[in-house]
């Protein structure tokens, strides 16, 4: 096995996620410092504020710059492996990590089988994925919230469109999982929150009694 590691690595050596430079960790030493001066990670509470279903949100960076470009190139691009680099940012950072931990379990938001089908791939669940195999504490739910309608792209409507676009998309598939437990829910970018909430609300009128929104970026 580490003589194939060591032929894997001549072959096919490691870059930094950003700068894509041949390096030794998935994030290279200049790279690391140009993220330091962006990542901040930002808590918000929204307890008791009318129409909205999770109880908190942090994101970790604004949606632009490299961040903007490497969450695209990860969801439309074909680059899977850039999932690697997004674990590795969210399990270096240990105020990220200690607000994972907080709750009972995390939850990707779902795609709908044939957005998956054709991505080949859930971006927030591969991501969680990784930093589980680096984090045993963190418990990840796949299989209780589901998208049930193949709706239009979020991505391409306005605000008020995209409240009704997603209204009754998902689905509870084991309602004794989620009484009195504390739910993270996880995506790659909070634009409206129209997705979100929406997950938060299913969740919260089936016996959920705290939801928390865990974000890579907030537009």
């Amino acid at each position: 096995m580490k003589l194939f590691n060591v032929a894997l690595n001549l072959f096919f050596p490691k870059t930094c996620g950003i700068c894509e430079k041949i390096c030794t960790d998935l994030i290279c030493r200049v790279c690391k410092k140009k993220l330091e001066k962006i990542t901040i990670p930002h808590r918000k509470c929204f307890l008791e504020i009318t129409g909205i279903y999770y109880d908190e949100h942090m994101h970790i960076f604004k949606y632009e710059g490299i961040i903007k470009e490497k969450i695209r190139q990860y969801k439309f691009g074909n680059q899977a492996y850039l999932c690697e680099f997004f674990a590795e940012i969210i399990n270096s950072n240990q105020k990220v990590m200690k607000y994972i931990n907080s709750y009972d379990y995390i939850i990707p938001i779902p795609l709908h089988k044939y957005r998956n089908r054709e991505r080949g791939y859930n971006q927030s669940f591969l991501i969680l994925k990784t930093l589980a195999k680096q984090n045993m504490n963190i418990i990840i739910k796949n299989n209780i919230l589901q998208k049930q309608r193949n709706i239009k792209p979020q991505s391409t409507l306005n605000k008020l469109e995209r409240k009704n676009n997603i209204k009754n998309a998902y689905t509870i598939t084991n309602k004794l999982e989620i009484k009195n437990k504390k739910i993270l829910l996880f995506d790659d970018v909070f634009t409206t929150g129209s997705t979100t909430n929406e997950c938060s609300r299913i969740l919260k009128e089936n016996g959920a009694i705290k939801i928390g929104v865990l974000t890579i970026a907030k537009d």
